[in-house]
C-alpha cells in the first residue's frame, strides 16, 4: 500500500500483520480520489475506523489542512501512528484513541466543522447508520462536507440517511463507495 499522489507520492505505508485490519485496496483509494479531487483543498478530514491512516494520509497528501484519525485497535493506533512520521504529517494529524462513538463526541466538542468524512467500518457490524446519526447530532459536517462510505456491495445503503442524501455511489468488484451530503 502505497500513497499515489500528493506530497508523500510513493511512499510505502506499513501494513498490518494479520488480517484484522482491511485497507482500502488502491484501486478503490484512487476512484475515490479522482471523484473527491476538487473537495480536498484546505479540508478538514476525519478518517474514522482508520486502519492504517491509507486515506486520511492519502488526503494530506492532496492538499487537506488537517486529519483526524479515529480507531479502537491499539495495533492500528501504533500503525497509524508511525505511517503519520513516516509520511512526516504530524503536525496536520491528530489520532484520536477509541470506538466511533467516542472520537465522534470528542469532534463535537471541538467547534470545528468536518469537510470529508471516510467511514470505513467493519463490514456486516451495521455501524453506518449510527455514525450518520452522531455526525447529524453532533453538527459535524460542514455545509458543503461530504460522507465517503466504503461498504460490501451486498450491503445496499439508503438515499438518505439521518438527513444526508446520497450523492454518488460506485462499484468496484465487491467493494461499493456511496457518497452523502
Amino acid at each position: 500500500m502505497r500513497i499515489i499522489t500528493g506530497d508523500f507520492k510513493g511512499r510505502r505505508l506499513e501494513m498490518p500483520e494479520n488480517y484484522n485490519i482491511r485497507p482500502t485496496t488502491e484501486k478503490v483509494k484512487e476512484a475515490v480520489f479522482s471523484i473527491i479531487a476538487g473537495n480536498l483543498e484546505d479540508a478538514v478530514c476525519v478518517d474514522l475506523f482508520a486502519g492504517t491512516g491509507n486515506l486520511g494520509l492519502e488526503a494530506l497528501s492532496r492538499g487537506a489542512k488537517k486529519c483526524y484519525f479515529g480507531d479502537n485497535s491499539r495495533e492500528s493506533l501504533a500503525l497509524i501512528k508511525r505511517n503519520i512520521a513516516m509520511c512526516r504529517a504530524e503536525d496536520r494529524s491528530l489520532v484520536m484513541p477509541g470506538d466511533f462513538e467516542k472520537v465522534l463526541a470528542r469532534l463535537g466538542e471541538k467547534d470545528e466543522k468536518i469537510d470529508i468524512f471516510f467511514l470505513d467500518p467493519p463490514y456486516r457490524e451495521g455501524l453506518y447508520d449510527k455514525c450518520f446519526e452522531l455526525i447529524r447530532e453532533y453538527d459535524l459536517l460542514a455545509e458543503e462536507g461530504i460522507i465517503i462510505a466504503e461498504h460490501n456491495v451486498k450491503d445496499v445503503l439508503c438515499e438518505g440517511i439521518c438527513g444526508f442524501q446520497l450523492i454518488k455511489e460506485r462499484t468496484y468488484g465487491t467493494v461499493a463507495i456511496t457518497i452523502y451530503g
